[in-house]
């Protein structure tokens, strides 16, 4: 299967934003007097929308799911944004595609602000010909229609969306790229488990980052 358009996740799949994003979530929770005693606890917050994760694992209301993701963000958005780093070989794959002619895009439930600024300091950013992310106020946040914003806004499509492929670690990647009709590809080295990839339906599972450019290029 020959893929031209290519999705990428950002947290857990370029980069690993967990000292970032369990630090800003450990920042908002002080505010409601909650302490965390296992950051690990938090890693489950890297991938869905925050005003889901405040409200599933925190027991939050809407009302205070919103005020944490504004906590959340005074700390994310000067610090936590860059205790972040792109996992090792992720800008090799990135090169390779492009010189392989294949057009990427950055598909994150992040706000699209945060999503450019965090591609831009480490330099990765001129690899993608568009990046969708959602809006600060947290509408198109679903992953299903982060890629369909991501598909119209690069004119991707008109009734063939077998070259496109959504790549990403968790199973909101998987079950959005079913939503919308195209292929998932699921990387085991991010937030992920095989099974969580697996039962979404991923078409492809990649153990590396090497493995993907291997499926993607037919090699």
């Amino acid at each position: 299967m020959k893929f031209e358009y290519i999705l990428f996740d950002l947290d857990g799949t370029l980069t690993d934003p967990a000292v970032g994003i369990t630090n800003s979530a450990i920042y908002a929770l002080k505010k409601f007097g909650i302490e965390v005693s296992d950051r690990k606890e938090l890693y489950k917050f890297i991938g869905p929308p925050l005003w889901d994760s405040f409200e599933k694992y925190c027991g939050f209301s809407k009302e205070e799911a919103n005020t944490a993701v504004g906590y959340f963000r005074e700390y994310f958005q000067d610090i936590g944004i860059f205790e972040n780093a792109v996992y090792p070989g992720c800008e090799d794959l990135l090169r390779k595609l492009k010189n392989h002619d294949k057009t990427l895009i950055v598909a994150t439930s992040k706000p699209k602000v945060f999503a450019k600024q965090i591609l831009e300091h480490f330099d990765i950013a001129k690899y993608f010909t568009f990046i969708a992310g959602s809006s600060l106020d947290g509408t198109t946040v679903r992953k299903g229609d982060v890629i369909r914003y991501a598909l119209r806004s690069c004119n991707i499509g008109g009734g063939d969306l077998s070259r496109t492929i959504m790549i990403g670690d968790r199973e909101f990647d998987i079950i959005g790229a079913k939503e919308v009709g195209i292929s998932s590809l699921g990387v085991l080295y991010g937030y992920g488990s095989r099974d969580e990839l697996e039962q979404a339906g991923a078409d492809f599972i990649a153990d590396s980052v090497e493995d993907i450019g291997a499926i993607i290029l037919g090699q």
